[in-house]
């Protein structure tokens, strides 16, 4: 579909939000070189960062041209396009006492919910199949986590009065999945968790001969110590939480403040991105030089396109070290820049 024509930018994103709702694979680098033209042109600290490049609008013809602004700015700028709809609500991320945290506007939470819910099936199959246990402390005690307000979405459309939040009581977690093992109704059982929350839990559950009752059990880290453990590689991580619950296999999520698009991996942290998001690779010491998508580099800087931003910016160079898996489209997170934040939200650093 054309983008109308000498329109005003409330009716450009209205037909570019269509098209991410409608949006197909083969589609994607069409429909990215439109969001980037339309953000080149109507976001203001995008813009100057494209000026100050000497990169024009019309410039780039491949998601490799692209510039991709450094997710540092979203601590120090408010990012947004256009006129965006009114503010829904602002998503802040985590961090230690003293440090400049991250704000991301929620501008149109229909669009979020629709695409996070469809990343998720897509990966899972529907939420009304699952049992959701969101075991996320650190975060239920902030009121502006973006992890918890997915969660709570995806809480609510389970329509299961089983589903819901746990704080730091592990033991009445432990005693919602013993209910759960007995009472066998079809669904899976989603336990969806920061990491040092989990491997507490895991600690505190015993011989938990009753998960095996659960045979349809997704265990899924978001990342995160909190400074409450040390950091820890995923794959030890994985490793003792997989010893200690009798599973083989722990899920996770990739996510952060600054995106709307999650990617999830079944495991061995290959993560597959969704449908509205992909993964390229920088070099580390050139972050201009931007890999074309399946071009393999060991590892490099992660850059993220991620169609969901459509009111703030879908073009962002994180701070996270990884490399492309074998599968296309598929990528692992390795850890992160040295110089950079600790930020605890979705992985953990090596």
């Amino acid at each position: 579909m054309e983008l109308p024509r000498n329109s005003s930018p409330a009716v450009l994103r209205q037909a570019l939000r269509q098209q991410v709702l409608d949006l197909h694979p083969d589609g994607f680098e069409e429909t990215a070189l439109r969001i980037f033209r339309y953000q080149a042109q109507y976001n203001p600290v995008y813009s100057a960062f494209l000026s100050h490049l000497r990169i024009q609008p019309n410039q780039p013809q491949r998601l490799n041209e692209i510039p991709y602004l450094p997710i540092q700015f979203f601590k120090s700028h408010s990012i947004y396009t256009g006129q965006p709809p009114e503010a829904e609500t602002t998503f802040e991320s985590s961090g230690t006492t003293g440090t400049i945290t991250s704000r991301h506007t929620l501008y149109d939470a229909a669009l979020y919910h629709q695409v996070s819910e469809r990343i998720f099936e897509q990966h899972y199959g529907p939420l009304s199949n699952y049992h959701v246990l969101a075991l996320l402390p650190s975060y239920l005690e902030r009121n502006n986590s973006s992890l918890v307000y997915m969660a709570q979405y995806f809480i609510e459309r389970t329509a299961s009065s089983y589903s819901g939040f746990y704080l730091y009581d592990t033991e009445a977690l432990t005693q919602q999945l013993r209910t759960l093992a007995r009472l066998r109704d079809g669904r899976k059982v989603l336990i969806l968790g920061v990491t040092f929350a989990l491997l507490d839990w895991a600690e505190s559950i015993g011989y938990a001969s009753f998960l095996k009752d659960l045979p349809d059990l997704i265990v899924m880290e978001t990342g995160g110590m909190k400074g409450r453990r040390r950091e820890m590689l995923r794959e030890e991580v994985h490793e003792e939480l997989t010893n200690r619950l009798g599973i083989s296999t722990i899920h996770s999520e990739y996510g952060m403040t600054e995106l709307l698009s999650q990617g999830y991996s079944e495991g061995q942290g290959l993560f597959r991105p969704g449908y509205t998001m992909r993964i390229l690779i920088r070099d580390t010491n050139d972050p201009l030089d931007v890999k074309a998508p399946g071009i393999y580099l060991r590892t490099g800087g992660v850059n993220v396109v991620d169609l969901a931003n459509l009111d703030s910016c879908s073009f962002i160079e994180t701070q996270d070290l990884g490399r492309l898996g074998d599968e296309p489209g598929t990528f692992y997170v390795m850890g992160r820049f040295d110089n950079s934040d600790i930020r605890g939200c979705n992985l953990m650093a090596l």
